[in-house]
């Protein structure tokens, strides 16, 4: 049996992470960005964007958040303003303070009272 004063690494006791686990890039209240964004994780927008938001993860769309063009995206939650296209491959969740005029290409689609959708699905 093999024994060591000194103790374990940190690491040894997380948990393994998946390539997308934990990862999320952020566009802040305050910012504003024009043109294409591809992300490989998750991204959550409580700025505005005014183009095409691709994610191969999630994409939260915050209280605050503005998007006025295209979504693509593997699942998201809307919290804030969608003017435009969204295709999730997954689940689309509009929270009850979403606001999203567009269309909507979605497996499955959940929303909560207060939610305001104008568009086709």
């Amino acid at each position: 049996m093999f024994r060591s004063d000194k103790p374990a690494p940190p690491t040894m006791n997380k948990p393994t992470e998946t390539v997308n686990s934990g990862k999320i890039n952020s566009i802040m209240e305050g910012t504003s960005i024009e043109g294409e964004i591809k992300s490989d994780s998750n991204i959550r927008i409580d700025g505005r964007v005014k183009g095409t938001v691709n994610a191969r993860g999630r994409v939260i769309i915050g209280q605050t958040g503005i998007i006025e063009g295209e979504v693509i995206c593997q699942s998201s939650d809307i919290e804030g303003t969608l003017v435009g296209k969204i295709n999730c491959q997954d689940l689309l969740s509009l929270k009850a303070t979403a606001k999203l005029q567009g269309d909507i290409n979605t497996k499955k689609l959940a929303i909560e009272p207060g939610a305001v959708f104008t568009g086709n699905c």
